[in-house]
């Protein structure tokens, strides 16, 4: 599923799940926004890059779903995902996003989290979900569109914005990737909530360098981002802890 196997490295997986957890409240409202869009109850929900689980624990718990399944490529991170994120109605299973290892037809909602970026064929990859969800089984597409790249980090490592804006598509290549495979697109929306309660607890989980794309980055530069980081966060200190918001743009769209 992804253009490389970073992911594959148990230490990346440890620290990513570590790295990317949001408080608890931030988890309940983003897992049920993209529950709302399954249009009926007790859903059958897969998530396409599931990585280490934290969506799909967070749907068995809030979305009363008759079956979760989490799909992903790296044997790390669904080693993560079973040892911390387990639940019964959860089954994960290793798989590519051209190539689901589910039979068609089976689901009512599809969630891709932050993955669409890492596929190396959307179309085919989109193809796939009108295979697999029902008649009017929605898809929700998580993501940050090249044209809207606004996240803190990008403050602290301006680079990743530069390489993000080659690795991110747009609005509109998402969008035509999922219509060329008979979608309809229902909604084109954002949504914001913290990450963490301030820049000290924001600092703390970058350290480990939670994410891909900080290998990217020479030593000097991670270490120079996050010299700044530390700073700003001793000046909060003073001041009163800021949360940590981040916005993530959804697609929705309908299969056909």
């Amino acid at each position: 599923m992804t253009r490389d196997r970073a992911h594959d490295d148990e230490r990346l997986a440890g620290a990513y799940r570590r790295g990317n957890e949001m408080p608890e409240e931030s988890l309940r409202d983003w897992t049920r926004l993209i529950g709302s869009f399954a249009d009926r109850p007790a859903p059958a929900i897969v998530e396409v890059g599931a990585g280490t689980g934290v969506f799909c624990a967070a749907a068995a718990r809030w979305l009363a779903p008759s079956s979760v399944v989490g799909v992903d490529p790296s044997a790390a991170m669904l080693a993560e995902a079973v040892r911390h994120h387990a639940h019964p109605r959860v089954h994960y299973v290793r798989g590519a996003a051209e190539a689901l290892p589910v039979r068609s037809g089976t689901f009512d909602l599809a969630l891709l989290s932050r993955v669409i970026h890492h596929l190396p064929d959307r179309p085919r990859a989109a193809r796939e979900l009108a295979r697999i969800l029902r008649p009017g089984g929605a898809a929700v597409v998580r993501t940050t569109f090249r044209e809207r790249l606004d996240a803190l980090v990008y403050d602290y490592w301006p680079r990743l914005r530069e390489l993000d804006r080659e690795r991110f598509p747009s609005a509109d290549d998402v969008l035509g990737d999922f219509t060329a495979a008979g979608f309809t697109v229902l909604k084109v929306t954002s949504f914001a909530r913290p990450v963490a309660e301030d820049l000290r607890t924001y600092h703390a989980r970058l350290i480990t360098r939670p994410r891909s794309k900080f290998g990217h980055l020479t030593p000097e530069e991670f270490e120079d981002g996050l010299h700044h980081l530390a700073a700003d966060a001793r000046r909060e200190l003073a001041t009163g802890p800021v949360p940590v918001d981040e916005r993530y743009d959804l697609v929705v769209v309908t299969a056909p």
